[in-house]
């Protein structure tokens, strides 16, 4: 069972960066890649951006040109570059695969951005 390990979230301010990092014990990557999902407080979950075997990327429309999605198979990490951070993007942010059926959900890890 795979079970995803997500870190690097905190508090920054409007127009701040971080940078999420997410491992797990097993191979996270599947055949349609990997994701990083979001859940912010009353709101379903959202895929924010995923990255596939063969490197193609894609993201949500709220975050393109801010966020960057990036991995090393070698590590078994998948990263998240957060840029230009707006107090939307106040959720816990959470890596598994793109489409269901889901691995097993991981802590995540708190993003919270001030105004």
């Amino acid at each position: 069972q795979v079970q995803p390990v997500e870190s690097g979230g905190g508090l920054v301010q409007t127009g701040g960066s971080l940078r999420l990092s997410c491992t797990a014990s097993r191979s996270i990557f599947s055949l349609d890649g990997v994701a990083w999902h979001r859940q912010a407080p009353g709101k379903q979950r959202e895929l924010v951006a995923l990255v596939t075997v063969g490197s193609f990327t894609n993201y949500a429309d709220s975050v393109k040109g801010r966020f960057t999605i990036s991995s090393d198979n070698a590590k078994n990490t998948v990263y998240l570059q957060m840029n230009s951070l707006r107090p939307e993007d106040t959720a816990v942010y959470y890596c598994n695969r793109p489409t269901p059926p889901f691995f097993s959900w991981g802590q995540g890890t708190q993003v919270t951005v001030s105004s």
